[in-house]
Formats: C-alpha cells, sequence, structure tokens
C-alpha cells in the first residue's frame, strides 16, 4: 500500500496543474466580463459598515460566535429588535444593504443583531459531529439570550439561515409563542433541497468527490485552500453563474460574494454539506403560526428554486410570498430595494402588532 503522503502529493500535483492550467484559461474571460458590465456599486463601501457594539457570545459547547449590533440611525429607543442569519459559505456582510437601509428606519426604530454562523465569518470552528442546522438553531438561541433577552423580535434568515430559524421554532416554539412577531425566509427552503436545484448527490458526505476533497482537507488543509486560491477566476465566474440571476450584475457584488466563500474553510463547507442534504423542517412550520411571515425568493434562484418558496407558502397559508423576478439565490443583495421594501412591511407590521397577550408580555418583561 502506498504511503498516504505520496499519494496526497499526486493528488496535490494533479490538483495544482488543474487549476493552474484552466486559471490561465479564465483570466482573459473574467477580465472581459468585469470591462463590458458597469459597476453602479463601485463607491458602495460593501460590507465595510461599522456596528455600534462587537462582541464574542459562547455558543453553548463553547464555539465562540461573533456578533455586531447596531442601533437607529438618530440614536432613539428602539421599537423592536431585528435578528439577520446569513447562510451557507457566506457571513454576516450578505446584509450590506439590509444593515445600511434598517438603521435609517424611524417608524419604528429598529435595534438590529447579526452574527456569524459557526465556522464562518469571524466565528469560531467546530467539530464536524456539531456542523448541524439544529446546532446553528441552538448558537441563534444562544445569541438571543446574551445580546437580546427581552424584546419583540424579528428572525430574518437567508438559505441555511433560514433553515436555522426553521429548527429553532422546533427548539423553541414557546419563544415564536411570546417574542418572536416576524419571520423572513428568504431564498431557501424547509426540506427536498435535493429534490430541486443542487442536486443531493453533491449534498452528501458519501459522494466520492465531496468525499476526496473532505479528506484532502483535513490532511492537507494548506494545498486545498491553494487550489482555491489559484483558481479565483474560475471562482468568481462561478459565483456570477450560480449566485445571481442577472448575468450584468455589478462586479463588486461578485467580488463581495467571493471573499465571503474564500473566508470559509473548505473543510467547512464539506462538514456542512451532510446537514443541508437530510434538511426536513416542514412540520416545524406549524410554530410560525403565530408570527408574520415573509417568504422571498428569487425565480432564478439554481440552488434553491422558487419551488421551494412555494411549498413553505402552501405549508404556510397565512404568509405572503414575494417572486423576485430574475434574481438569483442573493437575491438580498441583487435586488435589494425590493427586499427591504418588503422587510420594511413585515417589520411595520410587526411593530404595530399589539395583541393584547403580547401586551401584557411586554410588560412584564
Amino acid at each position: 500500500m502506498k504511503p498516504v503522503w505520496k499519494v496526497v502529493g499526486w493528488v496535490g500535483g494533479a490538483l495544482g496543474a488543474a487549476v493552474a492550467g484552466a486559471a490561465v484559461a479564465q483570466t482573459a474571460k473574467v477580465s472581459h466580463q468585469r470591462r463590458t458590465v458597469s459597476d453602479s456599486l463601485a463607491d458602495e463601501p460593501l460590507g465595510a459598515l461599522r456596528p455600534d457594539r462587537e462582541s464574542t457570545v459562547a455558543a453553548d459547547d463553547g464555539v465562540p460566535l461573533s456578533v455586531e449590533e447596531v442601533d437607529p440611525g438618530d440614536d432613539g429607543e428602539a421599537d423592536i429588535t431585528v435578528v439577520l442569519v446569513h447562510g451557507f459559505a457566506l457571513d454576516r456582510r450578505c446584509w450590506h444593504f439590509q444593515r445600511r437601509d434598517l438603521a435609517e428606519l424611524l417608524d419604528p426604530r429598529v435595534h438590529q443583531v447579526l452574527y456569524d454562523q459557526r465556522g464562518h465569518g469571524r466565528s469560531g470552528r467546530s467539530s464536524a459531529e456539531s456542523s448541524t442546522i439544529e446546532q446553528l438553531a441552538h448558537d441563534l438561541d444562544a445569541v438571543l439570550r446574551a445580546v437580546v433577552p427581552e424584546g419583540p423580535l424579528v428572525l430574518v434568515g437567508h438559505s441555511m439561515g433560514g433553515m436555522t430559524i426553521m429548527a429553532l421554532a422546533e427548539q423553541r416554539p414557546d419563544l415564536f409563542a411570546e417574542r418572536v412577531r416576524g419571520v423572513a425566509l428568504v431564498g431557501t427552503a424547509a426540506g427536498a433541497v435535493g429534490g430541486a436545484g443542487l442536486p443531493k448527490s453533491v449534498l452528501s458526505r458519501h459522494n466520492p468527490v465531496t468525499l476526496g476533497i473532505g479528506r484532502l482537507a483535513g490532511l492537507q488543509p494548506g494545498l486545498v485552500e491553494w487550489a482555491r486560491r489559484s483558481a479565483k477566476t474560475l471562482t468568481w465566474s462561478g459565483i456570477r453563474t450560480f449566485a445571481f440571476g442577472d448575468r450584468k450584475v455589478a462586479p463588486s457584488l461578485v467580488d463581495l460574494m467571493e471573499q465571503m466563500i474564500n473566508g470559509t474553510a473548505v473543510q467547512v463547507l464539506t462538514e456542512f454539506l451532510e446537514t443541508l442534504g437530510t434538511h426536513d423542517r416542514y412540520k416545524a412550520l406549524a410554530g410560525l403560526r403565530h408570527c408574520e411571515v415573509l417568504i422571498l425568493s428569487g425565480d432564478a434562484d439554481k440552488l434553491t428554486p422558487f419551488s421551494h418558496a412555494e411549498r413553505m407558502a402552501e405549508e404556510m397559508p397565512h404568509a405572503t410570498l414575494v417572486r423576485a423576478p430574475g434574481a438569483g439565490h442573493m437575491v438580498m443583495m441583487e435586488q435589494a430595494d425590493l427586499v427591504n421594501d418588503h422587510l420594511v412591511a413585515l417589520i411595520e407590521r410587526c411593530a404595530a402588532d399589539r395583541g393584547e397577550s403580547r401586551k401584557k408580555w411586554w410588560r412584564r418583561a
């Protein structure tokens, strides 16, 4: 049997040669794409807005979670807290436009909480066994307990972030009956992820390609990360194709998306695939019956197609279903104005919710 290090070396050499050749072939193409598309957001400080406060929250298993808070822009007292939960392979910077605009909302005033999921952004790594949507829901609960222990809430989740909120509704129905007034599910699914969109075989650790990459990342993380950095032009082109619906999307949005993805270790990505492939929380949607619910998705989403949004709406007839024409998976970046308009409408409905039972609870708090 050949020594493991020799096999890894051969694989690494082949991987490096393939990546280098492909990258050279793609460089001219990507340069052309950048030149031919005007960047209307070139002066926007994407992902660089400064928070009012930053903190670290310890998850129940000790993993450090990086959290930031944003107060109302006029320094007035907030009426409601909005918690923004990002998706797979991203970080809290994906909410740039929502974070920017909600801070300027004055009626109602919004206190925003954003954090990086474990293994993503500035948060700490966890074991493969803890890389599950169930654990992500526990993490969200820990953030709420630490940063916003009282008061009305609106939870906004994109992709895996939406799945996290569903899992929390499964675990903490009391929270949704008493404090969570609204939920926005953006570009996400309640289950059957492999039935439409990303093939289920890709979302499995048993896929030989996924398994091989995962093992190589465990043995030689530096090699795998080097290969990804070397394939920068391939990554950029792929992101533009699969994450966005409009091929004329501002290049700076693709750049930010690429930074977030490249900031997430390959090993982390492979460790989360199994939980995504087995995600099934249609029953958990019943826990949202007390809330105002917004379901919003792009009809050009290649990863979680609009059919997932329609299926969730069937399970929650009280929800508002919004189709973003021509938008891809990163709809909140691609069509920020449309998403923000509907988020503001949701928040206004939730802030105006003065049901007697909730009114009494708020006085107790």
